[in-house]
């Protein structure tokens, strides 16, 4: 059974927000720190991806493990009540996912997910030094499969 009335749950929902989250912010100032620059909340791009590296044709999404259903994440777990109402957000949204993720590959984006539990303190620089070894790979990948690419900056 839920502790909190109604209207103190819904006030408590409402003020999540989809941008500019602890992760989020976790995420963009390591990057900028390594000088990484990027553009935020891409709308031209499917999802409207969270962070987005041209240089890399790399878009990144920091997930809530909650929100998106991180399977086998301790910190995702259905809410008791209204169990439907929830299971079906959840799943809408992984499908949702899924989709924008396949819809970039289309284009020829690279997509990295990290997820909110991979942003805890005790294996955030291990996450975070993974995330700057992936965008160098995926760098020097591209340039070697498209000369094309390699006069870009």
């Amino acid at each position: 059974m839920d502790t909190m009335s109604p209207q103190q749950r819904h006030t408590n929902m409402a003020a999540i927000h989809s941008s500019d989250t602890r992760p989020e912010m976790i995420v963009r100032r390591w990057l900028h720190s390594r000088g990484f620059r990027y553009r935020l909340n891409h709308r031209g791009l499917p999802g409207h991806p969270d962070i987005v590296l041209r240089k890399y044709r790399t878009c990144i999404f920091v997930n809530g493990c909650f929100w998106h259903g991180h399977e086998g994440c301790r910190y995702f777990r259905l809410p008791k009540t209204n169990v439907d109402f929830w299971r079906t957000k959840i799943e809408r949204n992984r499908a949702r996912d899924l989709r924008d993720h396949d819809a970039l590959a289309r284009l020829g984006w690279h997509t990295v997910v990290i997820w909110e539990c991979s942003l805890r303190p005790s294996v955030r620089q291990q996450t975070l030094e993974s995330l700057e070894q992936t965008l160098y790979h995926i760098f020097l990948k591209d340039r070697e499969v498209n000369p094309a690419l390699r006069s870009l900056h």
